[in-house]
Order: C-alpha cells, then structure tokens, then sequence
C-alpha cells in the first residue's frame, strides 16, 4: 500500500460492549442497565418518601442552573441549527447515505413523517398550540420591553413568533443532530445503535468501557425526564378530555387542573395501553399508531381550517413565519441577564428562564430518545434528506398547528365572542373550550371524543417507544426483541416517575427534573456533532483515496475494531 494510502487509518467499525450472556439481564449490558435502574429507582422512592425535600433540593439546583447555564442551553441551540444547515447544504456531506450506499428506507415518506412526528412533538402539541399563543398574546419581550400591548392587536405576530421560536427549527435540529450521530455510526460503520457510538471518532474503542457506560447512563435518564414531561402534559390534558366527555368532575380540581386520582386512572390507562404495544414492537404496533395519531391529526387540523378563524389563521402563518424567520438570528443569539434591580432586565431573564430555556433543556433530554428513534426508521436517507425531513417538515407542521389553532383560540376571544371562555381554562382544557364553543354540546362531545382518542395515540405512541429505546440502549444497541420483563419494568417506572415528580409539585417539578438532567447530555450533544464533522472530513479523505468508509457486508472481512477513527 503507498504512503498516501496509509497515513488515513480505516475507520473504527467494531466496539463491543459486555452483555451477559445468561440470567436476568441476558443480553443486556448490566453496567448500564442496573445503573439506569438504580438511579430513576432512587429519584421515584425520594419523590414519594420525602415530597417536600425533593421539592425543595431540585428547585435549590434548578437556580443554580438557570443562574450559570442559561446563555450555555440558548448558545448551543443556536450552534445546533448553524450545524444542520451546513451538513444539508454541503455536498460532501449532503449525499452521504445513513447507512452504505446500497440501503434503501424502510419505511413510506408519509409513516417516516408520522412515526418522527408523533414520536418528537405530538402530545406537546395539542396542548401548546392553543396555550402558548394564548400566553405570548399577554405577555412576551415586546410586552416587558414596552414595545407592544399586551392582549394588543399590535401584539398578535409577537404571539406566534414567539411560539414557532419555541417549537420550531431548533428543536428539530437537536434531535436531527442526536439521530444522525447515532445512525451515520450504527449503519454507516456497523457500531451498536446507541449514543455512545456516536463519539467513537473522538474517544475510539474506550467507549467499550465506562466511559461510554456513563454516557449511556446519561442518555436512559435523559430520556425518561424529557418523555416523563412529555407525559405529563398529556396526562394532563387527556384527563381534562376524560371529564368533557362525561367521565366524571372527580378527575378534576377546583381549579380545572387535573386530582391525584384522575392523574393515576390516566395514567394507568396510557402506560398499559403503551406497554402493550411496546411488547409488538417498532414495525407493528408503533407504526400502526403512527400512521393512526397522524390521520386523526388531520382531521383535526381541518377542523380548525373549516370551522375555525381560517383569515386569522393564514395571517398568523404566513406573516408569523415571515416574523420568524427574520428575526430568528436575533431571537436566537440573545441573552437576557438579570441587573438584580426588579426591572425589565429582571424581566425579561424570568421569561426567558421559563420558556426559551425551560424548552431547549426540555429537547436536549428528548433527543437521545426521539435521535435514536429517528435513526431507527431513517436508514437508507442521505444526510440532505434527513435534515430536510426532521428539520423541515415537522417545523412546519408544527407552524400550521400553532396558526390554525392558537389562532383561533385568540380570534374567538377578539372577535368571536368567546368572552374569557377560551382564555380562562386550564392549558390542558383550552383546545377543548374551542370545540365546544364552535360546535355546541353535542358535536362537541363528539370532537372531545377525537381529541381524547388522539391524545392516548399520541401518548401511547412516545411512551411504548420511549421504552423500546431505553431497552435498546440497555441491551448495547441490539434492536432485536427485548424479554418481556424489561418492557413491563420501564413502563412501569416510566409511569412512576412521571406519578412522582406531579405528586411533588406538578408539572413544574417535571420541568425543574429536566432542566437539571438535560445538562450532562447538552454536553455530549455538542461532542456528537464534533465526532461528525471529524468523521465526515476523513470519509471524504477515504473516498478520494479508494479506501472503504463504511463496514464491510457479512460476506466480507470485518475492518479492525481496534483502529482509532
């Protein structure tokens, strides 16, 4: 072989990793796996057995979080969407398959779209689509820096910029990012479908060890805190459904917000229906209530396109994410800092506190389950069609919901009439205000019934999946069938820990649980984008020189495990 040819070494396509080979955790990497269990055990006895001192350290760490790590969630988000955008648009990149050159996708564009978009954002969705432009009408940086009114018509844009900034590009690009570093590694190099494998270039066959264990570890609680929230807003709203379709007033408070009891019957009823569905597997059951939350999502949307406000509607859309779009650079990039004194500075750091920060840690704890996911359903897709279809499309989509719904919610109680109705119930209950409100008892009931039917496919559709993940990163990437045991312990456990934090302070101690646990894995987020570009660049060293970039078929030798990337 010529000098030129050597002095690249081929890349590192073997990284085992100890799973035992018989017992309870056969096939399972205990280090990993009992690790997991024994740090989510620990966080549900504590939540149950001390309410109040968990309550009160978790608040303690969220300060000192929110007070030295704020500008480090926006600035890495913002880095996040820079990095998608190049891979899309750079040729080099851009044609890369994830996966060798002869793969072809698994799955139909349209369950592809379905199965990235009830796994990433579905649930969050139907409650935030109205209540999020409902809060930002009232109340956003315009509003604090005395630039627009609140409840204003001059505000209305404001309310929807804000929103798409929440649950637009970026969030999409933080799992686009956590699925193409698992996926390029997994189908590209034939390494374990799991986190740690996507850092391989920087850290080479060391992640057998406990380094990736760690990582690993990391990525199990990620991901039971962000789909713990995802639940709970879900939980939430599907027990506001449950009442509005007759079930009983018992499941709700006072306050319109969901009892302890009608918490744990929602519970119960998703976390069984998921399990079950969970023990079918990613090409059966999820896919099938994919494909299901996806068509009813639909027929929802075109409710509000016929029957809600359709002028209000465009108008947020398109001028909303004309308002986006050109200011995104600025909104992105800007750092609210706190003077102490109680004025605007102090303000404006609260708010973005509560929600461009609280949103980001949010998606940094669901990226290792919705990347590994997306890698999971994405094999075959160039690097430009994955970015384009996690990034793009689901954004939009999530665009056209937030302007049709949170449009209308805001047009009715304008113009419509609605006189505080909409404005007035709890988050959860919002989206079914504006059905009843529109189509009167008993065609509303009939609505309620859809949404509450789509709110459990949602539900079921990112815990059963959330718990096929978590066995799979368990298990050293192995996508083959889990025992049933633990299938049933996470969904179980998941259903626990979301029980727990809203017995120690409702959603919002689910919210402070993530800010806290999506800081480890923000870090190995922004490793797994440096593992790429050095990946990609010596791919590209490779193929100019006619040395192999990816692993060889079962019918070839296997490139050496022990060559560092």
């Amino acid at each position: 072989m010529s000098s030129a040819r050597r002095d690249i070494s081929p890349p590192l396509t073997e990284l085992p990793i100890r799973t035992a080979d018989r017992g309870f955790y056969d096939g399972f990497s205990p280090d990993v796996t009992v690790t997991a269990k024994i740090l989510v055990g620990a966080l549900i006895i504590w939540a149950i057995a001390f309410p109040e001192h968990a309550g009160t350290m978790l608040n303690a760490i969220k300060e000192v979080i929110l007070t030295n790590f704020a500008a480090w969630y926006i600035y890495i988000m913002t880095f996040f969407v820079i990095f998608c955008i190049g891979l899309a648009i750079l040729p080099a990149s851009g044609r890369l398959k994830i996966g060798r050159d002869e793969d072809e996708p698994e799955f139909s564009r349209f369950s592809w779209f379905s199965m990235m978009f009830g796994a990433g954002i579905g649930v969050g969705m139907l409650t935030w689509a109205v209540a999020e432009p409902v809060y930002h009408f009232n109340n956003n940086p315009e509003v604090i820096q005395n630039l627009a009114n609140s409840g204003g018509r001059d505000n209305l844009l404001n309310a929807f910029k804000w929103s798409y900034v929440d649950w637009g590009f970026s969030a999409w690009a933080t799992y686009a990012v956590a699925g193409l570093g698992i996926g390029f590694f997994a189908y590209r190099r034939g390494l374990p479908l799991t986190v740690r494998s996507a850092l391989t270039p920087l850290f080479g066959s060391r992640l057998s060890g406990w380094p990736g264990h760690a990582i690993n570890v990391f990525a199990v609680i990620a991901t039971v805190l962000g789909v713990a929230q995802t639940i709970g807003l879900g939980v939430e709203q599907f027990v506001a459904g449950m009442s509005r379709i007759g079930m009983g007033d018992w499941l709700l408070n006072s306050g319109g917000t969901a009892s302890v009891a009608g918490v744990v019957l929602g519970l119960v009823i998703i976390m069984t229906a998921s399990t079950m569905s969970a023990l079918s597997g990613v090409g059966r059951g999820i896919k099938w209530l994919s494909n299901l939350n996806m068509a009813l999502s639909i027929v929802l949307l075109s409710f509000f396109l016929v029957f809600g406000s359709t002028a209000m509607g465009l108008h947020a859309l398109f001028l909303g994410m004309w308002d986006y779009v050109r200011a995104l650079p600025e909104m992105l990039f800007t750092v609210y800092r706190a003077d102490g004194a109680g004025g605007v500075a102090d303000q404006l750091t609260k708010w973005q506190d509560a929600w461009p920060v609280f949103y980001w840690a949010w998606w940094i704890s669901f990226a290792p389950f919705v990347g590994l996911f997306l890698a999971r359903i994405s094999r075959g897709r160039t690097i430009r069609e994955f970015m384009l279809g996690a990034v793009l499309v689901p954004a939009l989509m999530c665009f056209v919901w937030f302007a049709f719904a949170g449009g209308t919610a805001i047009d009715l109680e304008l113009n419509g009439g609605a006189a505080g109705l909409i404005f007035g119930a709890s988050d959860g209950d919002k989206i079914f205000a504006i059905t009843n409100f529109l189509l009167g008892d008993v065609m509303g009931w009939l609505m309620a019934v859809l949404i509450v039917v789509l709110l459990m496919t949602f539900l079921v559709t990112t815990a059963d999946s959330a718990v096929l993940i978590v066995n799979t990163i368990n298990a050293a990437g192995n996508e083959g069938p889990k025992a049933r045991r633990h299938i049933l312990f996470w969904g179980v456990a998941l259903g626990l820990v979301v029980g727990a934090l809203l017995l120690v302070g409702g959603l919002q101690a689910i919210q402070t649980a993530i800010v806290i646990g999506a800081l480890p894995f923000s870090v190995v987020m922004v490793l797994i984008c440096a593992a790429l570009v050095k990946a990609i660049l010596r791919d590209s060293l490779r193929a100019s020189r006619g040395l192999p970039t990816t692993y060889a078929d079962n019918d070839g030798a296997a490139l050496s495990a022990t060559l560092p990337e």
